[in-house]
């Protein structure tokens, strides 16, 4: 029989707990109740109590109430929990997770959801699910549910939510992946809408030979779900044509890189073959959104929703340290493909983003400070979007995974 876990603070929504378990048991499932309150009394039985949770990361949840230090004890027992999850997981007693709760009590649950492998069903009903949902989610895969209501005792209202969150968590838990047929091995690539031509030639390649390419589209968070696959060990290679958000981290802009950006392949040792795709452009929102000291600088409406700016000299030599830093440390096979015509599709002579006095300070500073007896480099005379370009980059990948295997 699947089980769901439901992780969560009893002493403040036991009662809510209790509840949303007695449907999910209506479904079919068994139900383990994990208590990571602190201070009251737990209002319904947990089958794991508060605690084991602090145990699990050698704390003490007396000592935490004492301290009244409501953010340090929240950290402390979402780390508790993330323990006790991967350990059910990992005996074949966690079929999907879920949780109930205000910013405190998602913020605690999702922390131990994203703990659990990619694929490993997740839903948090939460009072926070209507506004920016990132801090929760993060890089995997957790389905946030708007609970309309606070999580304040079972009314008409948040019953019917709950009622509906046992049937998804049930539904989840008991679903199980038809055969896809051959199992390739799978290569991430980056792509943004300016390297769109480079990355399509390249995964068509690449598919011919035999992979199945996942690509994700560099907002940020995309990045950051392209290193968690990577770092997961399902990805056999890497194609990191599109290192824009390291534009974002530099000036500020709302695509931000997450911290393990290019690094989980390199951490892992699995071939990588990395570029400079869109490292013209920081992006921001709408135009009145970009901030008064940008005001002046060279940008771009993409959109209504979009602006772009193009990057500086001086912020294309601090992303050229940045990515040649990751680059060295790297422990795998590693290749950088530079374009000397251009990064993105609008970086081109005669495009609104051309300014070879950036580019320059950007393939400059990766001259200067790549370890070419680590990394290999190959400068080639076309810009990122030419298909000659994209081709060399999939085929030296292919052979990187080929002698590596």
């Amino acid at each position: 029989m699947p089980t769901v876990v439901l992780v969560g603070t009893l002493d403040t929504k036991g009662q809510e707990y209790a509840y949303l378990a007695d449907r999910l048991r209506e479904h079919g499932v068994d139900v383990v109740l994990v208590d990571a309150g602190i201070v009251g009394e737990p209002l319904t039985a947990p089958d794991v109590t508060r605690q084991d949770v602090a145990a699990a990361v050698g704390a003490d949840v007396q000592a935490l109430a004492d301290a009244g230090d409501r953010g340090a004890a929240v950290e402390t027992m979402a780390r508790g929990a993330a323990e006790i999850v991967k350990r059910l997981h990992g005996e074949g007693r966690l079929d999907a997770i879920g949780g109930l709760g205000g910013s405190g009590g998602s913020s605690l649950a999702t922390y131990a959801m994203r703990q659990l492998p990619i694929g490993v069903p997740k839903l948090m009903v939460s009072t926070v699910a209507s506004g920016d949902t990132s801090p929760y989610v993060g890089s995997v895969d957790v389905t946030m549910m708007y609970s309309v209501v606070d999580i304040a005792g079972v009314n008409r209202i948040s019953a019917q939510i709950m009622t509906n969150a046992a049937a998804a968590l049930a539904g989840m838990a008991k679903a199980t992946l038809p055969p896809l047929g051959e199992e390739k091995p799978l290569i991430t690539a980056s792509m943004f809408g300016v390297t769109t031509a480079a990355v399509t030639t390249a995964r068509e390649r690449l598919e011919e030979l035999g992979y199945e390419v996942l690509v994700f589209h560099q907002t940020g968070a995309g990045g950051g779900s392209m290193e968690a696959l990577i770092e997961a060990g399902f990805i056999t290679g890497s194609l990191d044509v599109t290192t824009t958000e390291f534009c974002d981290l530099v000036a500020g802009g709302v695509l931000v890189a997450v911290p393990s950006r290019l690094e989980s392949a390199g951490k892992r040792g699995i071939p990588q073959v990395v570029s400079l795709g869109a490292l013209d452009m920081v992006n921001f929102g709408p135009l009145d959104t970009v901030p008064e000291r940008y005001r002046d600088r060279n940008l771009y409406v993409h959109n209504p929703t979009i602006t772009l700016m193009r990057t500086t000299p001086d912020e294309c030599r601090e992303i050229g340290r940045i990515i040649a830093g990751k680059l060295n440390a790297a422990e795998g096979p590693t290749v950088l493909f530079v374009p000397l015509r251009g990064v993105s599709a609008i970086a081109t002579e005669g495009q609104v983003f051309y300014d070879p006095e950036a580019d320059a300070a950007l393939i400059e500073t990766i001259r200067e400070l790549v370890d070419t007896s680590k990394v290999e480099v190959h400068e080639v005379e076309a810009d990122v979007n030419d298909p000659a370009f994209a081709l060399a980059m999939a085929n030296r990948l292919h052979e990187l995974i080929e002698e590596a295997s």
